[in-house]
């Protein structure tokens, strides 16, 4: 799948996948190559036990508006958020850089 900056018209990834399962979303990106992406839906917070690299982790509303984006979560942390917002889209730190502001519209396609 494809994760495209609407408001800038921009590709953010061309590889972000999403988590289903409790197993799949508690995972995370731990053991991922460093280019994939993760999209999931929790109002639980995220951690970042496991992960060798730190990651940014992007909040989005309902409507796909970016509403909270937290850079550089070192390993072995936790974040929260408020938990009215479930949409989670978490990336290695380097993938958004420039590409995601708060207020952006994000969308996920197929390729």
């Amino acid at each position: 799948m494809i994760l495209t900056n609407k408001t800038r018209n921009m590709i953010i990834c061309e590889n972000i996948r999403e988590a289903k399962t409790l197993k799949e979303k508690t995972k995370g990106l731990i053991g991922s190559d460093g280019k994939t992406s993760l999209f999931f839906k929790t109002r639980f917070g995220i951690h970042t036990f496991g992960m060798d690299v730190p990651i940014d982790v992007v909040i989005l509303d309902n409507k796909g508006k970016v509403v909270k984006i937290k850079k550089n979560i070192s390993p072995n942390r936790t974040f929260f958020w408020n938990p009215i917002y479930e949409k989670i889209i978490e990336m290695p730190s380097e993938r958004k850089d420039g590409k995601v502001r708060k207020g952006d519209i994000l969308a996920i396609s197929d390729k």
